[in-house]
Formats: C-alpha cells, sequence, structure tokens
C-alpha cells in the first residue's frame, strides 16, 4: 500500500462533557514517557499551528504553553489519537525536562517511592 492510499480522514477527537483530553508526552527517539496533562480542542490546535506543545492548565485553568516559562519546550514530531479518539499522543523532542519538578520525566518515582528517574535542572532557578 502506498503511503498515499494509507491516508484516511482526519479523526475528530472527542474532547467529552468537559471539554478535556489526557494527552501523553512521549519522547519520539528513545520512548521514554514523559508527562500527562490535559488537552481543550484550542491547545490541540494550537499545538499543530506551532509545532509546540500546549496543554489546558486544569489548576489555573488557562492555556499552557509547555516550556513558555522554563524553556523545556516540546518539539511535536506527530500528534496520534486512540481508537477511541478520546486520548492523544504527543510524540515529541523534549529540550530539557518535561517535570515541574526537575526531572527529564514526571514519572520519576515508583510507587513505594523510590526514584527512578533523573533530575535535570532546579526548579528554583527556573520557577
Amino acid at each position: 500500500m502506498s503511503e498515499a492510499e494509507n491516508v484516511g480522514e482526519a479523526v475528530t477527537v472527542d474532547f467529552g462533557e468537559d471539554g478535556l483530553v489526557p494527552a501523553i508526552a512521549q519522547d519520539v527517539d528513545s520512548g521514554e514517557v514523559l508527562m500527562l496533562a490535559y488537552v481543550t480542542e484550542e491547545a490541540l490546535d494550537r499545538t499543530l499551528e506551532t509545532g509546540e506543545a500546549h496543554y489546558y492548565s486544569r489548576s489555573r485553568e488557562e492555556l499552557w504553553h509547555k516550556g513558555g516559562t522554563s524553556g523545556h519546550t516540546q518539539e511535536i514530531a506527530e500528534v496520534r489519537v486512540d481508537c477511541d479518539a478520546d486520548t492523544l499522543l504527543y510524540l515529541v523532542d523534549q529540550s530539557g525536562g518535561a517535570c515541574h519538578t526537575g526531572h527529564r520525566s514526571c514519572f520519576y518515582r515508583t510507587v513505594e517511592g523510590e526514584h527512578v528517574g533523573e533530575r535535570v535542572f532546579d526548579p528554583d532557578e527556573v520557577y
């Protein structure tokens, strides 16, 4: 099958009753899961327009450009949608750390409390 034959119609993302859909950010090269955040239709549109990850901050109730403050941006390689069209996967090239705690990934500890992730910046110096 040629690449042109493999292209279907654009998928309509199901943003649900609250207008939010979870988005997993994954390193495009290593496959490491970096973070999970929520996306509105506006955040997805901005992501696709700019090529950099945008999310919706539920705590601040506003659109959020990842790295807007820290400079640790996520360049989008591809955006995928799951089979139910209610979860997104952002395949990204991560600049610096993805986690506000200074770690490369938000998933830097086990449920037993063991730290398994790498700290790549000091949040006190960034925020």
